[in-house]
């Protein structure tokens, strides 16, 4: 990855920066109840017959819950925001867009990481974001300071010994609705009826908790990414 730069003109990267939440907003993260008639990304990936097996389904996060996600994480400038699972791009983006940081997008779905590279094209950040189909367990973490997921209770506890070798003292793990069951959060924060945000500032290695059963410390090798 390139490191970051400053847009050649302030204008174009506004009209840009608003179009494409625009198109977030369009085609917005989505709740059964509230948002179900609203089309995901890719409506078909996951449609019978799919060659593609993940850990939990695609639910895209909802824009305000990005935004809000980054700013518990005090995201800025000099931090890399690693999202597992990153669906249609939209975390790293947003965090390229709205605070110049560098960003990781880990998604198993081709067409998905297709899609938020030309979403980053649009937003002009490309000299700041990258997006690759890789398994989440097989993600190197080291690089980054902030990491989002939206993941199920069972694929967090198998990142545990992950987080904990890999992630440094000072570095943020911020969590949409998931996680806090395993690992006590720092800071939870509810947006409405469904979304809550936890967040978890790593001290030192030891406060990140091991997984409760032999079972979860394995990583998988082939275990593909959610979101």
């Amino acid at each position: 990855m390139t490191r970051p730069c400053r847009p050649r003109s302030a204008i174009p990267a506004l009209a840009l920066a608003t179009f494409v939440l625009t198109i977030f907003a369009a085609i917005g993260g989505c709740t059964a109840d509230q948002e179900a008639n609203r089309p995901m990304p890719v409506d078909s990936v996951y449609s019978p017959g799919t060659p593609y097996t993940t850990d939990v389904p695609y639910v895209a996060t909802p824009q305000k819950v990005v935004e809000r996600m980054l700013e518990m994480a005090n995201v800025g400038e000099d931090d890399v925001v690693y999202d597992l699972g990153s669906g249609d791009g939209r975390m790293v983006i947003t965090a390229a867009q709205q605070y110049g940081a560098r960003g990781v997008g880990i998604e198993i779905v081709p067409e998905l990481v297709e899609q938020s590279r030309s979403y980053a094209r649009l937003a002009g950040v490309t000299d700041r974001v990258d997006f690759f189909r890789a398994n989440l367990f097989d993600t190197d973490l080291r690089e980054a300071t902030v990491l989002s997921i939206y993941l199920l209770p069972e694929v967090i506890e198998k990142l545990l010994p992950k987080i904990r070798r890999e992630m440094d003292p000072g570095d943020r793990v911020v969590s949409h609705n998931y996680g806090d069951t395993i690992w006590p959060p720092d800071r939870s924060e509810r947006l409405g009826p469904d979304h809550v945000i936890h967040l978890w500032t790593i001290r030192d290695s030891t406060s990140v908790p091991l997984p409760s059963t032999s079972e979860s410390t394995s990583e998988p090798g082939a275990a593909p990414s959610g979101r």
